[in-house]
């Protein structure tokens, strides 16, 4: 078993918490939280002790950072030059310059560097991952103003899970991007817009609200051939296929194309898996610490979901000040 700490204990570390005290792959040496009421409370619902970041880094194989952003690039990178392999939850930092510090620090000294983009981990996605050939992509993630989260806009908090996905499916460089967004009740935009252009021809618009009175995370794929629905909330998704008809199925659901042609449509439903994201997260950090490979949402990864939120942001900001 590796030896593993989570620094910061707010509502998603101790998610983090709760599920490595019954790991079998990890063992919880502790945490390291600086508020005392919810030190004393983590402390003393789950058995273990607080302590500080260099006793950790004594102690520990590997940790999970769970503050809020901000102190992402210092945390992480204190622990990387002690040689501690790190798991940070998105985005992986701020700034594009404090990320591509921690890329090359990982980098340099054979570490694992994994970013909680979970979604990637999501039943919904990954049962529909390998039939994806995306032409456009529309995603729309919405919710109530949350309780954590706020230090950053609604593009860092909520949109770039769905930036992760879509450049993890669409094989191209970004050729273009457009963008608009609203602050209501933050210091930064709580709605946003995107439209991601690609050298191939894809596009993707992306939508993220945190003010939203329906909770949705849903995102469409449009192929040659086929739709696919994605709804991470449920963990269900959708292929709808058009195929060429074939005779013998007298129940088939047809169409006819452009030029006349009858064709078949195919429905294929993919349930939830019923699976934890948060633990198949940390079983991938595991094994890419135990085989030395890199993990599914690499640094390198987290980069480059940063990189494209922070170019969104830039041309927000860009049009707010016009």
């Amino acid at each position: 078993m590796l030896n593993i700490a989570v620094i910061g204990a707010g509502k998603l570390g101790e998610f983090h918490i709760k599920l490595l005290k019954t790991s079998t792959k990890f063992n919880l040496v502790g945490f390291h939280e600086k508020n005392k009421e919810r030190l004393n409370e983590i402390s003393s619902k789950y058995e273990i002790k607080n302590y500080d970041l260099a006793t950790i880094s004594n102690i520990v194989d590997c940790i999970i950072i769970s503050t809020p952003t901000i102190h992402h690039y210092e945390i992480a990178k204190f622990f990387l030059e002690k040689n501690i392999h790190v798991f940070i939850e998105k985005p992986i930092t701020s700034t594009i310059d404090e990320a591509s510090e921690l890329v090359q620090l990982a980098k340099k000294n054979n570490l694992v560097g994994q970013v909680g983009h979970v979604e990637r981990f999501n039943s919904a996605f990954s049962n529909i991952k390998n039939k994806l050939n995306p032409k456009f992509i529309e995603s729309h993630r919405l919710s109530s103003y949350p309780q954590r989260g706020t230090d950053v806009s609604v593009v860092l908090d909520l949109m770039i899970h769905d930036i992760d996905i879509v450049l993890s499916i669409v094989n191209s460089r970004v050729k273009k991007i457009s963008a608009n967004g609203t602050k209501i009740v933050s210091t930064s935009p709580d709605i946003s817009n995107a439209r991601i252009e690609f050298e191939n021809g894809c596009v993707a618009n992306l939508t993220a609200s945190r003010l939203s009175l329906k909770k949705m995370r849903k995102m469409r794929v449009f192929q040659s051939d086929s739709y696919i629905s994605i709804d991470f909330d449920s963990g269900v998704s959708e292929h709808i296929r058009i195929k060429d008809y074939d005779k013998k199925n007298k129940y088939a659901m047809t169409i006819n194309d452009s030029e006349g042609n009858i064709k078949e449509i195919e429905i294929n439903n993919f349930e939830n898996k019923k699976v934890n994201s948060i633990q198949e997260e940390h079983l991938d950090f595991y094994n890419s610490i135990l085989n030395k490979q890199s993990p599914i949402v690499s640094f390198e990864k987290g980069f480059n979901a940063l990189k494209i939120a922070i170019e969104i942001l830039n041309v927000i900001n860009n049009q707010n000040e016009d």
